[in-house]
């Protein structure tokens, strides 16, 4: 991925959601609320499983573009 959100991105997009959330939570939370295609990206590379917080969503994604 080109371009990574930073984490700060990503949560203003989040925000409102109930952990623990599976990915597929934060994909349809993150749409609702505008994401652009970097941050969807981002969330759709994330793997299949749920996130306790949005800590736990950003060391994830942090993880998947090391």
């Amino acid at each position: 991925m080109a371009d990574t959100p930073n984490p700060i991105q990503i949560q203003k997009f989040l925000g409102g959601i109930d952990y623990p959330a599976k990915r597929e939570d934060l994909l349809s939370r993150a749409k609702d609320s505008g994401a652009d295609q970097n941050v969807m990206d981002a969330l759709e590379a994330l793997p299949d499983r749920e996130y306790d917080s949005p800590t736990a969503v950003s060391s994830a994604i942090s993880d998947s573009n090391s």
